[in-house]
């Protein structure tokens, strides 16, 4: 998963270059800046990171990324935070809680609210076994 970003020179008052302003038009909540275009990137993915928390915390799907136009970059999301995403917003589609999850999976509700926590750590292989647990398939490919 891979958000188009646009880095914005920023200036001071008086005309010096000051950085560069990072937004994302997909995720809203993820703005950033960083003095240097290297910094600016990194603060990038983490403001990324980060914003995801929102979707999260209030259940609500994460948009996909679109395509980037000219002029953007992309930044990637972390490969189990996209996993995580994936699985929040099909357990959305569904409209299965963690409880129901929980069942299906044989397991409690609290390791599926694990599995839906972007600050814990988590095998991928659950996550795909989550998703099997909703019908799906969670696939990987080099690009």
């Amino acid at each position: 998963m891979q958000y188009p970003a646009v880095f914005t020179p920023d200036v001071t008052d008086d005309g010096r270059p000051a950085g560069f302003v990072v937004t994302f038009r997909d995720i809203p909540e993820a703005i950033t800046q960083g003095d240097t275009e290297a910094e600016a990137l990194a603060m990038a993915a983490d403001a990324l990171l980060t914003a995801m928390d929102f979707y999260f915390e209030d259940k609500r799907p994460v948009p996909p990324p679109s395509k980037a136009e000219e002029g953007e970059r992309l930044v990637a999301l972390p490969l189990s935070a996209a996993a995580k995403v994936l699985l929040l917003n099909e357990m959305l589609a569904q409209q299965v809680r963690p409880s129901d999850l929980a069942t299906r999976l044989g397991t409690t509700k609290q390791e599926v609210n694990r599995l839906i926590d972007l600050g814990h750590t988590t095998k991928i292989d659950r996550i795909s076994e989550a998703m099997a647990a909703l019908g799906k398939r969670l696939e990987l490919s080099v690009a």
